[in-house]
């Protein structure tokens, strides 16, 4: 379905009505009040001067330790912090992993449709509006848990992850990391006007000129910049997949690292994640493209390890992207390296590879009781020995491994420096073209006007030399859609 921005004055909930119009919602009527909080969710209410208006929700495990993280949920249009701690996943986490989530929340005194505003400059710079209240949230929070204030990371969802690319981009010396899930580039609209271009249409400026956007947004900061995951749908017809890429290409500029990737390696729900590393080694950037998923936040309800949340209204069940969140932040793992009581080992050695396999080796560290193998900053084995064999990678992929040594009372040393090994084979192959050349290609076929994927059958939208996708070839004769990367 298409929008058009109204012209004349123009009201505040003309882009969220797009935005819950494009998601399939049929009327505009007023929200109802938020749910009451449940699942030891709590409203704080003195949290600062709140210039923005929002409600400050937060959750914390009862045994939470001192130094602990801290993250920021923001939900998306037509959705409240109650809804969000419900179906996200973050909850979960929270306990197993130890750290606090704050839930900020708009209303339709703010947007008619709960939106936050993360295309008016007035709300989403830095010391202003709604960016300054929740900056605000996390102060209070930080205070009364005492959070490690090098380990602050905020995610959102649809508008709300609009608002979070412009939080990184205005107070990046206050989030260490953040997660953009079906959003928007920092700054990509500055004006009600412009923002239904960025939420449909390739915007067609180079990461330089996205990059300056970050940059502009806290003139003069010098110090490090937030480790950014980006999670887009291919099917998503509210934010269209380009939107993914824009981001790619936006921070992995910041960062100074190309848009070359260094690893790319398949997840659950059809899921390809493609990481750009910092010249440590350590991924920076993280675009995870879920392959078929339409305008939501990707949970995966169920017991594993890997899963979490439950499904609902832009609640879509593909992949715990709560979980693969959390890792990339390391959530899950001690805060750094600087207290590591074992060194890093050395001599790490890639000693062979298969089209779906990697084999390493490394020198023994002195008090040992484990290995940590990370493949790409995840932590893939804990071998006891001094070498490690890696399956169930793609072909034609390379990957990127570091090692620490574990000692007897489970705390993770200093990491070895990285090593990468490319799995032999041949890599999947991307075709970029519009629907007409795909089909002509043999790529794609076309019925009753709309062109279909050959293999996975995706919907790929109307058959003509208007409409542009890539499709990945992950076997022969067999396509998918890969827009948000491949």
């Amino acid at each position: 379905m298409r929008f058009l921005t109204p012209r004349g004055a123009l009201g505040r909930c003309a882009l969220a009505a797009a935005f819950a119009l494009a998601a399939g919602l049929t009327t505009l009527s007023p929200l109802a009040r938020p749910a009451a909080a449940a699942d030891g969710l709590q409203q704080v209410t003195d949290f600062g001067s709140n210039p923005g208006n929002l409600a400050m929700y937060e959750y914390a495990p009862a045994d939470l330790p001192a130094d602990a993280p801290l993250v920021v949920a923001m939900h998306g249009c037509t959705q409240s912090a109650s809804d969000y701690h419900s179906h996200s996943g973050w909850q979960e986490f929270a306990d197993q992993w130890g750290f606090a989530v704050v839930y900020p929340q708009t209303s339709a005194a703010n947007n008619n449709l709960s939106c936050f505003n993360w295309f008016d400059p007035a709300e989403d710079t830095r010391g202003r509006g709604e960016a300054a209240s929740v900056v605000q949230m996390v102060e209070h929070a930080a205070a009364r848990y005492g959070t490690d204030r090098d380990r602050v990371f905020v995610t959102g969802l649809s508008a709300g992850g609009g608002m979070t690319s412009n939080l990184l981009a205005a107070y990046p010396d206050v989030f260490a990391g953040g997660a953009v899930n079906s959003g928007l580039p920092a700054q990509c609209a500055t004006s009600l006007a412009a923002a239904s271009g960025c939420q449909y249409s390739d915007q067609r400026l180079t990461p330089e000129q996205w990059g300056d956007k970050v940059r502009g947004s806290y003139p003069g900061y010098t110090g490090p910049w937030p480790r950014v995951a980006i999670w887009q749908g291919t099917a998503d017809r509210t934010v269209a997949p380009v939107n993914g890429t824009e981001l790619r290409d936006q921070w992995t500029d910041v960062w100074g690292i190309g848009q070359t990737a260094s690893g790319t390696r398949t997840l659950p729900g059809g899921t390809t994640e493609t990481t750009y590393d910092d010249s440590t080694g350590r991924p920076a950037v993280a675009l995870f493209s879920v392959s078929g998923m339409a305008h939501g936040l990707a949970v995966s309800p169920g017991s594993g390890a890997d899963q979490c949340g439950s499904t609902g209204t832009y609640y879509l069940n593909h992949i715990c992207s709560s979980y693969y969140t959390g890792k990339f932040w390391g959530l899950d793992a001690a805060p750094d390296d600087g207290g590591a009581t074992l060194p890093a080992p050395a001599g790490l050695t890639v000693t062979g590879t298969t089209d779906t396999g990697a084999s390493l080796s490394w020198s023994a560290v002195n008090g040992a009781a484990s290995y940590a193998v990370h493949r790409d900053g995840t932590r893939v084995g804990s071998p006891t020995g001094t070498s490690f064999s890696d399956t169930g990678l793609s072909a034609g992929t390379a990957y990127r491994y570091t090692v620490a040594a574990i000692d007897s009372s489970g705390a993770e040393g200093a990491r070895s420096g990285a090593v990468t090994a490319t799995t032999t084979g041949a890599a999947a192959e991307c075709y970029t073209a519009t629907n007409y050349h795909h089909v002509t290609a043999g790529r794609a076929h076309h019925s009753g006007g709309y062109t279909y994927a050959n293999g996975s059958n995706q919907s790929m939208g109307l058959y003509n030399v208007f409409v542009t996708h890539t499709l990945k070839e992950t076997s022969p004769g067999y396509f998918v859609l890969a827009d948000g990367g491949c």
